[in-house]
């Protein structure tokens, strides 16, 4: 199984940092997958031959008030913290070619109410804790930051497959509810997901909040909003585990062989539970 963090390892078993494959060696028909969806208007700066600069890419997205600048010593210099150096001067340090920052700034552009909240969260913890020690709910909001999914749902019954971990109930018996939107993914947010998905045959787990509701916006509105006001995220166990595998039509290969691995499709831990949706 992968899973994925800014600071988590592309494999428990192995605790190797995953590393991107070089961007010529990505194929730009992973694109098209739906994970990538709402990067569809920033296409051209993933599917070219070359890396879009900072400065180009500053020209180009809709970050407001925030700016990418370039990750160098200088830059560091400054002694902030990468979260209180977004809050006090609205520079998001970038590495030049680098895909897992390339996702982030797209992420910034196309999601900026839920990265402005879950900075302004991470900063209120520094604050409290010092910029070297971490509580239960940085952890949470830095994997959803690098891992999180929104998923909205209109019938809060199809929780109860999901909560059992009945992943044969969820995807393969409830294939035809995906379809019609009954569940649905609003939006991917995890940076550090997409970065992964370059490989398109990773087994992939998204971390989830999930949104009972009729529209995608809204339900992300809903999420920002809940940041804000700090009502979510105080704990990573508030987090669903999704295998994004088993979404129909999010592999090349959904047959039972894949839904029998259960290093990835993992049973309900005893005792584990999750809060109900937004």
């Amino acid at each position: 199984m992968t899973t994925v963090g800014r600071h988590a390892s592309a494999s428990s078993a192995t605790r190797r940092r995953f590393v991107a494959p070089p961007r010529e060696a990505v194929d730009a028909a992973c694109f098209v997958h739906p994970l990538f969806d709402a990067l569809a208007p920033f296409s051209r700066l993933l599917a070219g031959a070359e890396w879009p600069s900072i400065e180009m890419l500053n020209g180009v997205l809709p970050l407001q008030d925030k700016r990418l600048v370039e990750q160098d010593a200088a830059l560091l210099a400054d002694g902030r913290h990468y979260e209180q150096r977004i809050a006090e001067t609205g520079s998001i340090a970038t590495r030049a070619s680098n895909w897992h920052d390339l996702f982030n700034a797209l992420v910034w552009a196309r999601h900026p109410a839920i990265k402005r909240a879950l900075n302004t969260r991470q900063c209120l913890h520094i604050r409290q804790m010092g910029a070297h020690v971490r509580n239960r709910a940085q952890a949470a909001l830095t994997q959803f930051d690098e891992s999180g999914v929104i998923v909205r749902v209109r019938d809060a019954r199809l929780l109860a497959a999901w909560n059992a971990h009945d992943w044969q109930a969820l995807f393969v018996q409830g294939a035809g509810q995906w379809a019609s939107g009954d569940i649905a993914v609003a939006a991917v947010i995890g940076h550090a997901l997409m970065e992964q998905a370059l490989l398109p045959t990773r087994l992939l787990v998204g971390k989830c909040l999930v949104v009972q509701g009729e529209d995608d916006a809204a339900c992300i509105a809903a999420v920002a909003l809940a940041l804000d006001e700090g009502a979510v995220l105080q704990d990573p166990l508030e987090l669903r585990p999704l295998p994004l595998a088993g979404i129909p039509g999010w592999h090349p290969r959904q047959d039972a062989g894949l839904y029998e691995q259960t290093a990835y499709f993992r049973p309900l831990r005893a005792g584990r539970g999750y809060p109900p949706p937004l």
